[in-house]
């Protein structure tokens, strides 16, 4: 959740004129791996739907779409939570 926030929360200040998605995302992810997760990409092909959910966030205050579409890259990413085991594939 401090990784959506995180994310979230600095697109939603805006300060640069520039280069704040790029951030936000690289932020994201540090949060991430300090939690144990693996990096996580949103991939070029989701750009849309990340768009979508990150305005719901953004104008509509509702966070849980953008949780949901970021829990979905990170478990898409072969992350699992800190302390559990991965299946071997």
């Amino acid at each position: 959740m401090r990784a959506v926030l995180g994310h979230w929360l600095f697109g939603y200040i805006h300060p640069y004129p520039d280069g704040n998605g790029r951030v936000a995302r690289f932020l994201m992810n540090a949060m991430l791996a300090s939690g144990g997760y693996s990096w996580t990409v949103i991939r070029v092909g989701d750009r849309e739907k990340y768009l979508h959910a990150l305005d719901a966030a953004s104008i509509e205050q509702k966070i849980e779409p953008f949780a949901r579409f970021i829990a979905e890259c990170v478990k898409r990413s072969g992350s699992s939570a800190p302390g559990r085991r991965q299946k071997n594939s």
